[in-house]
């Protein structure tokens, strides 16, 4: 008789990746402690400043340090007062967009990393205008979005447990935190604590399901959703 056929099953765990990112700084007396936490648990994240903070006393100095300890430097526009697609002229976004780039400068990531202003996280056609789109498009800018924004601004009881909850049920979860006053760094070792003990794997790149454009290149139908 022949020999038995053996079957062996395999189980395969997948491993829960996040994308940890910080918006709206940077901020002096706020900043500097979200770069010593983030330290001390070895993960490098990617900070989306604003221009005019970046511009402001001490916020310079942040994002150099920021730089040197291997966190990626990205664009989130001047002010962060309007979002693009409420203001749609070519001028403003020029403005919001352009400016903030050039303040940025050597300390840019290679892709030219651009998050617009979501006005409370929400993704509809008041991110973007047309002009804002075809500009990021000529400047050959990368537009990130997101899939988790769990209110660290607004929500110090709920935020840590809203986002375990998100980053559980995906995949791949790009967070957005901030690294402003009474947001995320009063509860962010204990943050970064629990994704640990849940065994993620922490990324600094992203994943195609958040990129708009990459390198200037339109790599998302979301685009037509997103742009007035």
């Amino acid at each position: 008789m022949p020999p038995a056929l053996e079957f062996k099953a395999e189980i395969v765990i997948l491993v829960k990746r996040v994308t940890l990112t910080f918006d709206n700084g940077p901020t002096p007396g706020i900043t500097e402690h979200v770069l010593d936490i983030l330290s001390a648990h070895r993960i490098q994240t990617t900070f989306f400043v604003i221009g005019e903070r970046l511009a402001g006393p001490g916020g310079w100095a942040l994002a150099v340090r920021t730089h040197s300890e291997g966190h990626w430097i990205a664009n989130h526009s001047l002010t962060h007062s309007v979002p693009l697609g409420e203001k749609p002229d070519a001028e403003y976004a020029r403005r919001e967009i352009e400016e903030t780039q050039n303040l940025i400068g050597e300390l840019a990531h290679a892709d030219k990393l651009f998050r617009p202003m979501g006005g409370g996280g929400s993704i509809g056609p008041q991110l973007l205008s047309r002009a804002a789109l075809q500009l990021l498009q000529k400047g050959k800018y990368t537009c990130v979005l997101w899939s988790s924004v769990p209110g660290d601004w607004k929500d110090q009881d709920g935020w840590v447990d809203r986002c375990i909850s998100e980053a559980s049920s995906r995949d791949w979860t790009v967070v957005v935190l901030h690294d402003v006053e009474n947001a995320s760094l009063p509860r962010l070792p204990e943050f970064l604590d629990r994704l640990d003990s849940l065994g993620v794997e922490f990324r600094q790149d992203f994943p195609e399901d958040v990129v708009i454009t990459r390198r200037g290149e339109l790599v998302s139908p979301l685009a037509s959703r997103i742009t007035h």
